[in-house]
Order: structure tokens, then C-alpha cells, then sequence
């Protein structure tokens, strides 16, 4: 195993960066936020970074704490990985850095890859303070769903929501950017229309201003 690189200086950000300023270190948290992930399925879902880069980031992931690996009960048999709580300690740090980096998404590019999931943080973040409860949500791309207000396990997931969601939320891929780069947000969205809201939970209601 490489050595660990250091920035070898005495300030909490370097010590940090130690740990995930790595390229990729931080998609992959991404990722894991959305619950265990088998080696394929992360490497299915970062187009563009390579089977040793992915393998090397994740050993060093699991050497500096941010990550584990288990292996799931047959019939299943595969190896999975999953963060720590020290690893999902890192969702505020991307919703963060999404909420800086926004502004910069612009148009999407022709040789732009985009998977529905990857919504959900900036959405989580826009559906903060509306309640709590499962929201599933609908878009162009494909569906996934989010848990407002968790205060452990993963805060989403890919596809239909594993249960009767307290609200679903259909809406199209230009509704998501714009509330994902703060231009709209999600009550604003829902007045306009461009948010439909279906369910009976408390979150819908809300969401609907009932």
C-alpha cells in the first residue's frame, strides 16, 4: 500500500485535504451517502475515472477511516462499501461545495454525463426546513428518493422509494438545476407548477401550503 500523502502542515483544512482532496475521494463519498455500493455499481455510476484509480481510492479511503468493506450474506456474496460515521460526517462539506459550485454548471454539455441521483444532495438541501419524511422524486433521467430530516443512514437513494413515500415530487431536469443553483426554490417551484406534488404526509401538505 502507498504511503499516506500529507500536506505536512499544522492546519485543520490540510489535515482534511489529506483525506479527501484526493481526485474522486469525495464523488465517491457522494455516492456511499446513498447507502452501501458494490465496487461495479460505483464504478457504473463515476463515468470517467478507471478500475485502479477507483480500487486505490477506496483502499485509501478505508485506511483513513471514511469507509468500510463487508461482505453481504448469500445469496448476494459480494463485497460492499460503506461510510463510516466519520465518512457521513462529509454531507454537509458537499452540499457546501455544491451550493459553491452551482452557479458554475451553465448549460449541459454534450460529453456531459448526468445520473437522476445526483439531484438528491442539492434537492435535500432546497427541501431543508419544509419537514421531514420520504420524498420521492420523479425526473427526466430517472427516479430517486430522499429522506428529509435523517439523522443517520443514508440520506437517499437510487430509484422508487422503498416504501410508501410521504410525498412524490415530479419535476423536470431545468426545475432541479434551477433550485440546485439557488435561482428557485422548491416552494417557489411548487407555486408555479413546475413542481408537481402528490401524497397525503405531512410534508406534502406543506410543501402544497395546506
Amino acid at each position: 500500500m502507498s504511503p499516506r500523502r500529507s500536506y505536512d502542515q499544522y492546519c485543520s483544512a490540510a489535515r482534511a485535504l489529506d483525506a479527501v482532496g484526493d481526485r474522486w475521494t469525495l464523488l465517491i463519498v457522494r455516492e456511499l451517502l446513498g447507502g452501501p455500493r458494490r465496487y461495479t455499481d460505483l464504478h457504473a455510476d463515476l463515468p470517467g475515472v478507471s478500475t485502479d484509480v477507483l480500487a486505490s481510492r477506496l483502499r485509501d479511503m478505508e485506511r483513513d477511516g471514511l469507509t468500510t468493506r463487508r461482505r453481504l450474506p448469500p445469496p448476494g456474496a459480494a463485497y460492499v462499501y460503506e461510510l463510516t460515521d466519520r465518512g457521513a460526517e462529509l454531507l454537509p462539506v458537499l452540499q457546501a461545495l455544491g451550493e459553491w459550485g452551482a452557479p458554475a454548471l451553465g448549460e449541459r454539455g454534450a460529453t456531459d454525463a448526468v445520473r437522476a441521483h445526483w439531484f438528491a444532495l442539492p434537492l435535500l438541501r432546497g427541501l431543508a426546513g419544509e419537514g421531514e419524511g420520504l420524498v420521492e422524486v420523479r425526473l427526466d433521467e430517472g427516479e430517486f428518493h430522499v429522506r428529509v430530516g435523517v439523522s443517520d443512514g443514508p440520506v437517499y437513494g437510487d430509484g422508487p422509494a422503498p416504501q410508501e413515500p410521504d410525498v412524490r415530487l415530479s419535476l423536470d431536469t431545468a426545475t432541479c438545476t434551477a433550485v440546485s443553483c439557488g435561482t428557485s426554490t422548491v416552494l417557489e417551484a411548487v407555486r408555479a407548477g413546475r413542481i408537481g406534488v402528490t401524497g397525503e404526509g405531512t410534508l406534502a401538505k406543506a410543501l402544497r401550503g395546506e
